[in-house]
């Protein structure tokens, strides 16, 4: 786990593993931004990469989701996060933007609802997009958030 914008590590970073909408997995990356997950070798998984609500970069970085990853011995997954107040590329926006629709659509837990969703539109709040379309998914997902904070 590096950051996009110095490709520097990036430590404490909740990494989840999900399959048939379930959790089978999740841990944090190290201080050199690396994590190490077990998941049943041949599954089709998603992996999701964030912020954690308690932690004290829960308003630092955005999100990021890889989904239809199929696991193996060993799969190297790295990612770059976009940091919170950087511009941000088409690419790299859409790429954020997945990461709160997942959260939003499929991830957020009941009990992390409000505590997520606060965190989620300060971090929405301040992503600087260019396109309409990408500015339009922006604006529905801050008014979701807002809703459940």
């Amino acid at each position: 786990m590096r950051s996009i914008t110095d490709r520097q590590p990036v430590p404490m970073i909740e990494v989840s593993v999900q399959h048939d909408a379930t959790v089978v997995e999740h841990t944090y990356t190290d201080t050199e931004g690396r994590y190490d997950l077990a998941v049943p070798a041949g599954d089709t998984v998603t992996v999701r990469f964030d912020t954690h609500e308690t932690l004290n970069n829960a308003e630092d970085w955005h999100p990021s989701v890889a989904a239809n990853v199929v696991a193996s011995d060993k799969v190297p997954l790295d990612r770059y996060l976009l940091p919170v107040g950087h511009g941000a590329t088409e690419a790299s926006a859409v790429d954020a933007l997945s990461g709160y629709l997942f959260a939003a659509g499929l991830w957020a837990q009941a009990e992390r609802n409000a505590a997520y969703a606060r965190t989620a539109a300060s971090r929405l709040a301040g992503l600087k997009l260019t396109s309409r379309v990408l500015q339009e998914v922006q604006l529905r997902l801050l008014q979701h958030f807002r809703a459940s904070a």
